[in-house]
């Protein structure tokens, strides 16, 4: 006698999974579970994604088809919390999730009740908020009357940036950024190609517009024919935009106020430097020889994103030009 209730748990998909990947018939996996062969594999058919069946994404997808199918929820839900714990593990952030479930007319839930999900959670001894893009910690946005578009003459927005750049199809499209020292002594200048990842670190003393448009400056000079378009984020210390684009005939843009992921390339590298130069640390000990270093391990690093190729030797393959990295 099969089991009666309809819909398999998210234990039972994992038993599938385990049982499937050690090559078990489909019969034996429903007599394991007291379930109807076809339940097994209409389970399969229906959750697989390229012939690949994963638990997790088949539990979500299942919950994202009965959340549709009701009528729009009115409280948290175990389902709903399924799908946005799942979001939330890709690195989406509540307002991301919270706009996706809208447009998808799944559920209409702000991100603020997904702020106290993830909260609540927390005090039940949950770690969910450690997805969280500061892992809950507090961060001060630039804000108030000298924030912004004003510090930034002739700022042009990233709307009007060729629709080529987001393909991550030429080399030649950098996203620049800074990367400030203890006690906001010293930064670290990073400009990184969007299709190659190639990445170029220069130590400044300070974050000035000066300081910062010299950078960038001698960092390209000598490649520009490679340089296509550099995109940055709302920071006073690249003020000096046009003098770039005259001195290396590119095209700069400026991301949208706060939307970080739209330079999310240039984050992530930040990230790897990181191991390098780790947060809170002195700049005033370490000298350019340092960042070098760190430079071209990044740059022949493997990359998993590359097909395991380097950095350099994309940049390299499909530059212009070359040069002794």
């Amino acid at each position: 006698m099969f089991k009666k209730h309809k819909h398999l748990t998210q234990d039972e998909r994992w038993h599938i999974f385990m049982l499937k990947g050690n090559g078990i018939s489909l019969r034996s996996i429903a007599r394991s579970l007291n379930r109807d062969p076809s339940v097994i594999s209409r389970e399969l058919k229906r959750n697989s994604t390229n012939g690949s069946y994963r638990p997790t994404r088949a539990h979500a997808q299942y919950c994202e088809r009965k959340i549709s199918a009701a009528s729009v929820p009115k409280v948290m839900t175990p389902a709903l919390q399924a799908i946005i714990r799942l979001k939330l593990e890709l690195a989406w952030s509540p307002e991301q999730i919270s706009g996706r479930l809208k447009a998808d007319g799944i559920a209409y839930v702000s991100h603020e009740s997904i702020y106290k999900m993830i909260w609540r959670a927390k005090k039940n001894g949950d770690e969910l908020y450690k997805f969280l893009r500061h892992s809950g910690k507090k961060y001060n946005k630039r804000s108030g009357k000298n924030s912004g578009r004003g510090l930034i003459p002739n700022r042009i927005d990233i709307e009007l940036r060729d629709k080529v750049v987001e393909t991550k199809s030429r080399i030649g499209d950098w996203e620049a950024d800074t990367v400030i020292g203890a006690n906001h002594k010293g930064a670290i200048v990073t400009l990184v190609d969007r299709m190659s990842k190639f990445s170029l670190f220069t130590l400044v003393l300070d974050k000035t517009k000066e300081s910062v448009t010299q950078a960038i400056k001698h960092s390209l000079e000598k490649i520009k024919q490679n340089v296509e378009t550099i995109t940055f984020d709302n920071g006073k210390e690249f003020a000096g935009h046009q003098e770039l684009s005259r001195s290396l005939d590119a095209l700069c843009f400026f991301a949208k106020p706060y939307h970080s992921w739209e330079r999310g390339l240039n984050e992530h590298t930040n990230g790897l430097l990181r191991q390098f130069v780790p947060k809170k640390s002195d700049f005033s000990q370490f000298s350019q020889e340092d960042i070098d270093f760190a430079q071209n391990s990044l740059n022949n690093r493997p990359r998993k994103v590359l097909n395991y190729k380097t950095p350099a030797e994309i940049f390299f393959k499909h530059g212009s030009v070359a040069f002794a990295a």
